[in-house]
C-alpha cells in the first residue's frame, strides 16, 4: 500500500495538510436548490428528495416512525446489544452530567447584583447517518447532552433504507432514551426541514450531528436562523507514537478511522523509522482480514502519512499544527505530554485506550471538530444545548457612583441617548 511519507517539518508535509478534502463550492448550488425546495413545498419536497437520493418512497402515512416499528425494532435486536447499549448510555450521560452549569448571582458592597442565568434551549434536532448502516452511537451522542441540558423537545432524523424501514438498532437506541419524534429523512433537505419547519415538523433552535458533504453546507447555510453543532468534515486521526509503541495496534488504529470514508485522515508520527516501516507491514496485513478494505486502502492511500521527526517535542508540534480530530498519545509516559498538547478534539492515552473506546462507550462526546478546527471549536456537550442571560440589577447607589464614568464613555462613542439615560436618573440627586 502506497502511503505517504514525510519529514515533519518538510513543505511537502505542510501542503498535504492544507490540502482540502473536497472542495465544498461545488456542490452549493445543488444543496441551494434542494433548501429553496423544502422552503417552496415542504413535505412534498422531503418525500420527492428521499425518493431520489435514498430509493424509498415515503409520504404521510410513513414519514414518522410508529410505535409498530419501535416495537418490531426490539423484536430485531438481541439482548446483549441493549445490555451494551445501557452500559454506553449510563457512562455518557455521567460524563455529561458533570458539565451542567449552574445559574449564579452575587451581590457586591453597593446593592448591586450580577449574575448568569442558564437554560436550555426547547427544541432541537438531531441528526443520525442511517440508510443501509447503524449508528446508534449517533443517536446517544447528540440526545444525551441534550436531555442532560434540560430540552423539552427533540426531533431525530435519519434517513430510511430503500424499502422504507429503519435499522433496528438505531430504532432501540432512540426508543432507549425515550425519544418518540423520528422521522424517516436525511440529507440536506431533513436539515433544511428541521431549520424551517413543514406542515407537520415544527422548526427547532439549534441541529447537531454529523453527515455527509451535503449535509454539511446545509447546516451552513442554515446557521443563523437555527444554531448549529459544528461543520465537521471527514474522520480524523493522528497518532504519536515513540519507538516502544506496538506496530501492530498504530496499524490498527489508523485504519480504524480510514474505514469511515475514503476521504478519512490518519496520520502516524513518530520519531522512529523502524517503526514506520512496521506499521506498514501490519497494515498489509490487517486490512486483507477487513470488511471495508477497499474503503481503506483508497483512504490511506490518499489521505493516510507516516511522518517522522526528530523527537517527541517535534511530534507535539505537528499534533497541534494539525489540530486532530483524535489524537493518540501511544508513548511511554502518556502523561508526561498531555500538557504539551494545545489542539485536539479528543486525546487518548496510552496503548489501551484506542480511539473506538471514545466513539461508542467511555462517555465523552464523539462528535468532535474536525479539518484543524479544534484550534477553536469544542466537542459537542450539555452547552451545545444551552444559552445563558446575563443578569444586572443596580442599586439607587450603584447607579449614582457609576454615573458620570457610563456618560462619559457614551459621549465618546456619540451616543447622547445613552448618556441621557443615565443623566436623567440621576439629575437633581444628592449624594448622601
Amino acid at each position: 500500500m502506497n502511503i505517504k511519507r514525510f519529514d515533519g517539518a518538510s513543505e511537502d508535509f505542510k501542503h498535504f495538510l492544507a490540502a482540502s478534502n473536497a472542495s465544498m463550492k461545488q456542490y452549493e448550488d445543488s444543496v441551494g436548490e434542494i433548501g429553496r425546495q423544502v422552503q417552496e413545498k415542504g413535505n412534498q419536497a422531503i418525500f420527492a428528495f428521499t425518493l431520489k437520493f435514498d430509493g424509498a418512497k415515503i409520504d404521510e402515512s410513513n414519514f414518522l416512525v410508529s410505535e409498530d416499528e419501535i416495537e418490531a425494532a426490539y423484536d430485531a435486536v438481541d439482548d446483549d446489544y441493549i445490555f451494551a447499549l445501557n452500559q454506553a448510555i449510563d457512562n455518557i450521560a455521567a460524563f455529561h452530567d458533570r458539565q451542567l452549569k449552574n445559574s449564579w448571582m452575587e451581590p457586591d458592597e453597593r446593592g448591586n447584583i450580577l449574575g448568569q442565568l442558564y437554560r436550555p434551549l426547547e427544541r432541537v434536532g438531531i441528526y443520525v447517518p442511517g440508510g443501509t448502516a447503524a449508528y446508534p452511537s449517533s443517536v446517544l451522542m447528540n440526545a444525551i447532552p441534550a436531555q442532560v441540558a434540560g430540552v423539552s423537545e427533540i426531533a431525530m432524523v435519519t434517513p430510511p433504507a430503500k424499502d422504507g424501514s429503519m435499522n433496528p438498532y438505531t430504532l432501540v437506541a432512540a426508543a432507549e432514551l425515550g425519544i418518540e419524534e423520528i422521522y424517516k429523512m436525511g440529507g440536506a433537505q431533513a436539515v433544511f426541514a428541521l431549520a424551517y419547519g413543514t406542515e407537520n415538523i415544527n422548526k427547532v433552535d439549534l441541529i447537531s450531528g454529523p453527515g455527509n458533504i451535503y449535509v454539511t453546507i446545509a447546516k451552513k447555510m442554515v446557521y443563523g436562523d437555527v444554531n448549529i453543532d459544528m461543520l465537521a468534515g471527514p474522520s480524523e486521526i493522528l497518532i504519536v507514537a515513540d519507538k516502544k509503541a506496538n506496530p501492530a495496534y498504530l496499524a490498527a488504529d489508523m485504519m480504524s478511522q480510514a474505514e469511515h470514508d475514503v476521504l478519512a485522515r490518519s496520520i502516524l508520527v513518530t520519531d522512529s523509522e523502524t517503526l514506520i516501516e512496521r506499521v506498514r507491514e501490519e497494515i498489509e496485513k490487517q486490512v486483507q482480514e477487513l470488511s471495508r478494505r477497499d474503503i481503506i486502502r483508497q483512504a490511506l492511500e490518499s489521505y493516510g502519512a507516516l511522518v517522522l521527526v526528530p523527537g517527541m517535542d517535534q511530534a507535539c508540534t505537528v499534533a497541534n499544527l494539525v489540530a486532530p480530530e483524535h489524537l493518540e498519545l501511544m508513548v511511554e509516559h502518556p502523561f508526561d505530554y498531555l500538557s504539551r498538547i494545545r489542539n485536539a478534539g479528543a486525546i487518548f492515552l496510552g496503548k489501551d485506550t484506542p480511539e473506538p473506546v471514545g466513539d461508542y462507550f467511555a462517555g465523552p462526546n464523539h462528535i468532535l471538530p474536525t479539518g484543524g478546527t479544534a484550534r477553536f471549536y469544542s466537542p459537542v456537550s450539555v452547552d451545545t444545548f444551552m444559552k445563558s442571560s446575563s443578569i444586572i440589577y443596580y442599586s439607587p447607589q450603584g447607579i449614582r457612583e457609576d454615573a458620570e464614568g457610563i456618560m462619559k464613555l457614551a459621549e465618546v462613542e456619540g451616543l447622547t441617548a445613552h448618556a441621557n439615560s443615565i443623566r436623567i436618573r440621576v439629575k437633581g440627586k444628592k449624594k448622601k
